[in-house]
């Protein structure tokens, strides 16, 4: 379920994208910083928004720099990081690791089979260091699958991402707890509803499970809810005291979020045409 939370880089100033691909590089390199360079395989502009929220939020103390990489040797590229980022990339490992061990579950894919092995050293790591997170994620994968054996399941399994994403957003319990908590449940739901969306057609085609589909629903059919649920999420995310990058949230939260369900109809009213 990843890809949703991200820009849309056209409706971007050339600042903010420009601030966008710098902290998107910082968690890169903290990643690979962490749990060594495949880590960085992991990453995600997902991830770059958990940065930024947080990093709005608490304001850390933010380092930087411009360096080359790997995956760009040419050209170097502008960074920056802060114990935000960090928590950040701790959670892209936890999340990714189950990411492929549900992958390897349903489908035996080979890949997520090795690269879960791969990131197992590092999931004990964020464990030790975040174990009610991660205790949420391994408690949201277990009630999705007994969910998925039942009828009329697809509400379930949307609560349960968002009861994961409500404690992957809390870094902290303090006073932004409640609210960070609210957010992420509310974005959740959305995810998890949007990606059944999205993968309708691939999923009924090969006779997997689908959200949308065992609400008795079509992608078309459940654009008001998905309407709903990043309303509510905005809501919430609207009462913080956001300054910082507030506008490129923005641009993710109303913008960003739709690009690929919008995608899906563009194509799907084309093949009609044709």
């Amino acid at each position: 379920m990843f890809g949703f939370v991200v820009a849309r880089q056209d409706a971007l100033s050339e600042e903010e994208l420009a601030r966008y691909k710098q902290v998107y590089c910082g968690l890169c390199r903290r990643l690979g910083e962490r749990y060594g360079q495949l880590s960085r395989l992991s990453l995600t502009y997902d991830m770059t928004f958990l940065t930024l929220l947080l990093q709005s939020l608490y304001e850390p103390e933010e380092t930087g720099g411009v360096r080359g990489c790997a995956a760009h040797p040419v050209h170097r590229r502008a960074w920056s990081a802060s114990e935000a980022t960090d928590y950040a990339a701790d959670m892209t490992v936890a999340l990714m690791w189950h990411k492929c061990r549900d992958d390897w579950q349903d489908d035996h894919a080979l890949r997520a089979r090795a690269y879960e092995a791969l990131l197992g050293g590092a999931y004990r790591q964020v464990r030790a260091r975040y174990p009610r997170q991660c205790e949420a994620i391994e408690r949201c994968m277990m009630d999705t699958a007994r969910a998925e054996k039942l009828p009329d399941s697809g509400g379930a399994v949307c609560q349960a991402f968002g009861q994961l994403m409500g404690e992957v957003l809390v870094w902290r319990e303090d006073v932004w707890s409640g609210a960070l908590r609210q957010l992420g449940r509310w974005l959740g739901q959305f995810i998890c509803l949007m990606d059944a969306a999205v993968d309708y057609d691939r999923d009924v085609k090969r006779g997997r499970y689908n959200a949308v589909q065992a609400l008795g629903q079509t992608p078309e059919s459940v654009r008001e809810t998905l309407m709903v649920l990043i309303g509510r999420a905005t809501e919430v995310f609207e009462r913080l005291p956001l300054e910082k990058d507030l506008g490129l949230m923005r641009n993710i939260l109303y913008a960003g979020v739709w690009q690929q369900y919008n995608s899906r109809r563009a194509g799907q009213e084309e093949r009609e045409q044709a």
